[in-house]
């Protein structure tokens, strides 16, 4: 069976779906709800129960999955190409973005499961550092993919773009002085063309790193994948893959969550009424994927007054309690907070 078939809608003519990309914070771990063990999001057809869209979706959602939602915002429309109802009309599904504090995500429908969003990005986890598989698979595959291109100007503009999206230096290497043993290193890790140097990773690009790799064949969703080309382990090292091109959906998902935490406060609709700075400090990092300064972020709440002292302390098995917080929630604030920003690497 492939990830992207055809496959006839169940309600017979209708041709809108509406997909919800719910998420959510656990053990400071980011987290997307999904059905059908992973391999899709919760999805079903439009039904409008409200003058107002979004009005009808939340309660679609609240309905479907058992969770009351916070932050709602529609996020895409998708036309998928490969799956027709009864008539042949390509579907068309309207996605949304919702958060859901971690208090209330223990309820759930025996079809739906909480999965780490690094399940399905791999790559995007950088909180320890570049992860391995970027250096050691990906970039070399998309290197190979790139002069596969039919002229040198093609060639080209895959290798920036590769280099913008994964954090990679474009500076050719002179290899002329090198001897084999140091060539052959770099011919494995960067294709012998490109220094060591990274660029800046920039976090919210998750949608544009998804669709090169679908471009490139490199992941089952994309129609021209071939694992027998590819890697023995690369399967299992690419990422868990979804039906009907979900996992592009949650990428999309991603990428206006880590932009959007950047000027809006909307990580508090996933945190609970209270927590420490350090609890909220880990929820941005596994959002953004990039750790950050202690102590730059600190001195940011403090001048933009994001938060208050509750008084109370955390009950802290070992070391000092640390003191409690909430969001300031006055609407004069919550207005100045819209142009406020948190920081995203050290």
């Amino acid at each position: 069976m492939t990830l992207s078939y055809s496959h006839a809608h169940q309600q017979g003519s209708g041709t809108t779906e509406v997909v919800a990309v719910l998420i959510a914070i656990t053990d400071h771990t980011a987290r997307v709800l999904t059905v059908d063990q992973g391999k899709l999001l919760p999805n079903g057809p439009l039904m409008p129960l409200h003058r107002s869209l979004q009005a009808g979706v939340r309660q679609w959602v609240e309905e479907q999955t058992q969770q009351p939602l916070g932050y709602l915002e529609q996020l895409y429309t998708f036309v998928d190409t490969s799956r027709r109802n009864i008539d042949g009309h390509a579907l068309v599904y309207v996605s949304y973005l919702g958060l859901v504090q971690e208090t209330q995500t223990t309820k759930l429908q025996s079809q739906a499961l909480w999965r780490d969003w690094y399940d399905y990005f791999p790559w995007e986890n950088h909180l320890t550092g570049t992860p391995n598989i970027i250096t050691c698979l990906i970039v070399p595959a998309l290197l190979a993919w790139a002069e596969s291109a039919n002229d040198d100007a093609a060639q080209y503009r895959r290798r920036q773009r590769i280099c913008l999206c994964w954090g990679m230096s474009s500076e050719p290497i002179d290899t002329r002085q090198e001897d084999d043993a140091d060539q052959s290193k770099h011919q494995i890790m960067h294709d012998n063309r490109y220094n060591s140097e990274a660029t800046e990773w920039v976090a919210e690009h998750v949608l544009l790193r998804y669709e090169m790799l679908y471009e490139a064949g490199l992941i089952p969703e994309a129609p021209t994948y071939q694992p027998n080309k590819l890697p023995m382990d690369w399967s299992q090292m690419i990422g868990v893959p979804m039906y009907y091109d979900h996992r592009r959906v949650i990428a999309t998902a991603i990428s206006r969550l880590r932009a959007k935490i950047e000027y809006q406060p909307l990580i508090f609709g996933l945190m609970p009424d209270i927590f420490t700075l350090s609890q909220l400090q880990q929820s941005v990092e596994a959002l953004s994927g990039v750790p950050l300064h202690k102590q730059n972020f600190r001195r940011l709440l403090d001048s933009q007054n994001l938060v208050i002292p509750t008084g109370g302390s955390s009950n802290a098995q070992r070391g000092r309690p640390a003191k409690l917080y909430r969001f300031r929630h006055d609407i004069e604030l919550q207005s100045l907070l819209m142009d406020s920003k948190l920081p995203k690497r050290k």
